[in-house]
């Protein structure tokens, strides 16, 4: 364990690994566990808290348990897609596929999100392996290919209307100066 202090805050780290050093390297790994935090960008001041919550939760645990992460970003795609997206079915598998089949999201959204619903299929019903006959886990760095994609979503559903709107506001703005009729 390691604790330090930087600029008068002090920060807690373990750190750990098989032996410490292998092939001439050393292989502990550091982690903080104190402040808890995040590596993700925070999210963009034009998403409003409903969605905003469930992100910031799935980055914060998103280092301890990598499941529980991916639910969290799930859950939040689910409510975005409801609530930006209009979709309404039973799962969000269908949702997804609502979604695509709308053609509502640019292509790569599309094909972003297309890959969250195989993942989702995967973590919600467990496949086996047929050489092996064994579950295939759903992979780690599965759960911050979903916090991507709310990313993206956060950009396309929030940050780039409110940068149109604050442009079309800053227009109109200029040709009520000039006395012209303003855009709607």
């Amino acid at each position: 364990m390691i604790l330090s202090m930087v600029n008068g805050k002090l920060s807690v780290h373990i750190l750990h690994g098989d032996d410490g050093f292998h092939n001439g390297h050393d292989v502990w790994k550091r982690k903080m566990i104190y402040p808890k935090g995040t590596s993700r960008p925070p999210v963009p001041t034009a998403v409003t808290a409903e969605f905003a919550n469930d992100y910031t939760e799935a980055c914060l645990v998103l280092a301890d348990s990598p499941k529980a992460s991916a639910a969290l970003s799930r859950r939040c795609l689910q409510h975005i897609l409801r609530e930006k997206a209009s979709v309404k079915h039973d799962s969000l598998y269908k949702e997804i596929q609502e979604v695509i089949d709308s053609g509502a999201l640019p292509s790569y959204l599309s094909e972003s999100i297309d890959v969250v619903q195989k993942i989702g299929n995967v973590a919600a019903h467990p496949m086996k392996n047929t050489v092996r006959r064994e579950v295939v886990n759903v992979e780690d760095g599965e759960a911050e290919w979903t916090l991507n994609i709310l990313e993206a979503l956060f950009d396309f559903y929030f940050v780039q209307p409110e940068k149109l709107k604050l442009k079309n506001a800053a227009l109109n703005a200029k040709y009520k100066d000039a006395g012209k009729s303003q855009m709607k």
